[in-house]
Order: structure tokens, then C-alpha cells, then sequence
């Protein structure tokens, strides 16, 4: 008697079985995650680290003060986790290096008005090490490449940058934190007109 021919195995059969969607509590522990650090980063921009509070942020995110600690168990590990700040600085070596100031001074401005999570480490940063620390390392590892690229001294870069970050920090410092009415006036574009050129002077001009 013949053998039975084996059947063709399908391709659907032969893939790996899908990924069983996420479980209703996946989901709410997805959920609650996501409000704790909402409410953190509102809180933090809004009191600072030191008046901030795990029960002020529970309550804010409407759960229980030990659903926080159960997730970050302390204040120092939720503010990590709540502000950890990717600038998004576009390819700025790509443009013309007299336009580099102008971009980035357009971009700082527009990310300051869409982000609370810089605004909460500027405040944070100018009372509490931890938040100080934070903000050093956002601006090393994310600004400094950009004077790299740009600055005709590389001895200078550190120094510019520096700069840079002093413009930059100290209009958000007086626009988003101390609130000064003059400079929370100021139009974005008479904002973007008055640093722009003093930005690119200090990434690109000549040693004073």
C-alpha cells in the first residue's frame, strides 16, 4: 500500500503564533504609569524637587500615594524617570553654518513651549544637585556635539557652548520659571530676532 503523502505544512501554521494582545491590567498598569509621570513632571515644573511631594503627585495623578512608591519608590528615582529630556535637536550640520544660530534658537524656543519637562529640570536644576547634575548632562551630551560641528576652534568648543547654554537657559529661566512680564511678552519672533545672532557669534565667530 502506497504511503499517504505527508500534507503541506502552511505558511500560517508554520509562523510563530502572535503576540497575545496586552491584559486589561497590563494596560491600566500602562495607564497609571503613564499619569504618575504626567503629574510628576507638572508637579516638579510647577513647586520644584524639594516642594513637590509623592502625595501631591498621587494625588494629582488621582491614586494612592503608595501606587507612586510602588512604581519608583522614592521621589529622587521618579524625577529621573519623569525627566529624562531628549532635546530632538535636528541635523543642524546639514545647513549652512550662518544659519545654525538662527535654527537653533528657533528650535529651543519651540521645544520650551511644547515640553514641561526642561522647564522642570531648569527649576529643579538651579536648587537641588540632582537636578543640576541632570541638566549639565542633557546639555553635554546633546549641545556640545552641535559646537563641535560648528565652531572653528575646537580648543573653544567647551566655552561656546557654554554660552550658548547661558543664552538659551537664561531666557527660559526668565520667560518659563520666574515669569519676568517683559519676557513673557516677548513674540516669539522678536524672541528668536535678539538671540539668534548672538548665539551664531558664539558658535562661529572669530575669537574675540
Amino acid at each position: 500500500m502506497p504511503d499517504r503523502a505527508t500534507p503541506a505544512t502552511s505558511p500560517a501554521s508554520s509562523a510563530a503564533p502572535a503576540s497575545p494582545p496586552p491584559s486589561a491590567s497590563a494596560r491600566r498598569s500602562d495607564a497609571t504609569r503613564a499619569a504618575i509621570l504626567a503629574a510628576a513632571r507638572a508637579r516638579f515644573a510647577a513647586d520644584g524637587y524639594e516642594r513637590a511631594t509623592i502625595r501631591a503627585i498621587a494625588k494629582d495623578a488621582k491614586i494612592d500615594p503608595s501606587m507612586v512608591m510602588r512604581y519608583h519608590g522614592n521621589k529622587e528615582s521618579l524625577f529621573a524617570a519623569a525627566v529624562s529630556v531628549d532635546l530632538r535637536l535636528p541635523d543642524l550640520t546639514a545647513l549652512p553654518r550662518d544659519q545654525v544660530g538662527h535654527a537653533l534658537v528657533s528650535h529651543f524656543l519651540d521645544f520650551w513651549e511644547e515640553s514641561g519637562e526642561l522647564t522642570a529640570i531648569l527649576r529643579v536644576g538651579v536648587t537641588n544637585t540632582a537636578g543640576a547634575e541632570r541638566l549639565q548632562r542633557v546639555f553635554r551630551e546633546q549641545l556640545l556635539p552641535v559646537a563641535q560641528a560648528v565652531c572653528p576652534d575646537p580648543e573653544q568648543v567647551p566655552a561656546r557652548a557654554a554660552l550658548c547654554a547661558s543664552q538659551l537657559l537664561g531666557l527660559a529661566l526668565t520667560r518659563y520659571v520666574l515669569r519676568i512680564p517683559a519676557a513673557v511678552a516677548l513674540a516669539r519672533q522678536e524672541a528668536l530676532a535678539w538671540l539668534a545672532p548672538t548665539v551664531q557669534r558664539y558658535l562661529t565667530a572669530p575669537s574675540p
